[in-house]
């Protein structure tokens, strides 16, 4: 990992680069999706270097593709707009209102604020929606039938990856927001973490990195120090059965499951909150997160 710091000398900048070169051997012409979103979205000095982070891995001939939410500032423009803000189990109450907002600040304000950063560093991304080239088609999120109507809040019906393939062979790097039509043109909200698992699983992509604001699955969720490095899906489902992984970290687990029964190599839940989270990640035998496998007869690096 290269840094700006002027007191590495030379020949360490030299051989940080022949430490990752079996990374970069193994990984050129992979594909993998990052889900970004938190504090690494939020944070000036730690947006900067995400994005960062995403050229370099364009520019060594990896193919990332970016999903992400916004939920701080959908949040501010409801505000403004006088509009309540509510959710139910962790999901936005989405009513026609609410649902034209996340519209316009996911794929208009915050997708193009991602693309510029991109391009400014160097890279040649692509805003775009699950709308565009029908990349996604929705469906509305089943609730239980005790449950309230949450309005626009969609699931994932399928997906269409024709478009973002031919992107990725081009070099460009994809952005989506977490936004898709069904099959009447009705825009859905989808949960950001969930689209990005179903994209890799269609792009047969080599990992799903989400970016978070945890250090990762741990076994004792006050102590940061607990966190479980390895475990292949088996595993994964029986910390949720037996409450190991509960609250906010159960859908991003089961979304990780999800791909990996799907094909994706290696999911990894990496704390964002980490300068050079992605690299640490990727180009390191340690890493700084939790890895999740299919099962533990399969070693990606």
């Amino acid at each position: 990992m290269i840094t700006n710091d002027t007191s590495i000398s030379p020949l360490d900048r030299v051989q940080v680069l022949t430490e990752a070169l079996p990374y970069l051997q193994r990984f050129a012409g992979k594909t993998i999706v990052i889900k970004y979103g938190g504090a690494a979205m939020v944070e000036e000095r730690l947006r900067v270097q995400v994005i960062k982070d995403i050229v370099f891995l364009a520019t060594v001939g990896i193919k990332p593709v970016v999903v992400h939410g916004g939920g701080p500032e959908i949040n501010s423009w409801l505000a403004r707009l006088n509009i309540p803000v509510q959710f139910i189990d962790g999901l936005r109450v989405t009513d026609a209102e609410t649902m034209e907002v996340v519209e316009m600040v996911l794929a208009g304000k915050v997708n193009k604020s991602i693309v510029q950063l991109i391009n400014q560093e160097g890279g040649s991304a692509v805003g775009l929606c699950g709308r565009d080239g029908s990349i996604v088609e929705a469906r509305r999120y089943n609730t239980s039938a005790d449950q309230p109507d949450i309005g626009f809040v969609g699931d994932i019906h399928s997906i269409n990856p024709k478009l973002l393939r031919s992107l990725l062979k081009d070099g460009h790097i994809p952005v989506l927001s977490s936004v898709a039509s069904d099959e009447t043109g009705q825009a859905y909200n989808i949960n950001a973490d969930t689209m990005a698992g179903e994209l890799a699983a269609a792009l047969d992509a080599e990992k799903l990195i989400l970016l978070t604001d945890t250090a990762g699955i741990l076994k004792d969720r006050q102590d940061p120090l607990s966190l479980i490095r390895r475990m292949d899906i088996y595993r994964a489902r029986h910390l949720i059965e037996t409450g190991t992984v509960g609250g906010g970290m159960i859908p991003k687990v089961q979304c990780c499951v999800r791909a990996l029964a799907q094909g994706v190599r290696a999911a990894h839940i990496v704390d964002g909150r980490q300068l050079h989270a992605l690299l640490l990640e990727i180009f390191t035998d340690e890493g700084i997160g939790s890895m999740l496998i299919a099962s533990e007869n399969s070693c990606p690096i």
